[in-house]
């Protein structure tokens, strides 16, 4: 019987990876844009270049920023961008498990929940920050927001009011105050019955429900999908 699981699992595996390669393939065909920078507070970015099999032209992979510090961070990001990054050994957060490395961009946490040392989140952080660099045309950056992590609706709506030209914003049950396009409200589904809160790589195969991220790379317009909520 164990076995017979065992195979049942194997082939759903196969299954799901066939068709991920197939709407991958199609995806990246579709893809216009090659030198796009995707600014984003959890795994959610580092999905995306990873399914587009793009090099990461952002420091913002592997790692998570609590919603004041991501903020704080996109109210003055060319600042904080030039900040040198150093490293602590407990967070602010109260919440932070303090297991991984944890770095601090003057007064902004970052913290490096995938990697394993300070050495390792340093010398990535450093060497794709200055891949980020090196695309100088704020237009082509794509900033992302989302509710977790101490993120609530005054949040949502000042994100939508910063001066960037590419946003969204994804919620469960929080709105910004300010009706937005860019906004993509996640519904509670008959899997998600307690409203839990999907972290980045969850939100980013569900984000496909939703909105045609290649259309937004591409043209920096929110396409809606099959949930037009």
């Amino acid at each position: 019987m164990d076995a017979l699981i065992d195979f049942e699992i194997l082939i759903k595996r196969k299954i799901r990876q066939y068709f991920k390669s197939y709407y991958a393939a199609n995806d990246i065909k579709k893809l216009t844009n090659n030198d796009f920078v995707i600014i984003s507070r959890n795994c959610w970015g580092g999905q995306v270049y990873q399914y587009l099999q793009k090099p990461y032209n952002t420091p913002f992979v592997g790692l998570f920023l609590f919603g004041p510090c991501y903020m704080k961070l996109l109210s003055r990001f060319d600042e904080y961008m030039q900040a040198e990054l150093r490293f602590i050994a407990v967070s602010k957060y109260e919440e932070s498990k303090n297991n991984y490395p944890i770095g601090l961009l003057n007064d902004i946490e970052i913290h490096f929940q995938h990697y394993e040392s300070n050495e390792e989140a340093t010398e990535k952080w450093n060497r794709r920050k200055q891949r980020m660099l090196e695309h100088t045309n704020k237009d082509n950056y794509f900033f992302m927001v989302c509710d977790r992590r101490r993120i609530d609706n005054k949040d949502l709506t000042n994100f939508h009011e910063l001066p960037f030209k590419n946003k969204v914003s994804f919620a469960l049950s929080i709105l910004p105050t300010n009706k937005t396009v860019n906004h993509i409200k996640f519904f509670k589904s008959k899997y998600n019955k307690k409203n839990r809160i999907p972290n980045g790589k969850k939100r980013f195969k569900l984000t496909f429900l939703y909105f045609d991220v290649v259309h937004w790379l591409n043209s920096g317009e929110i396409l809606r999908t099959r949930f037009k909520r």
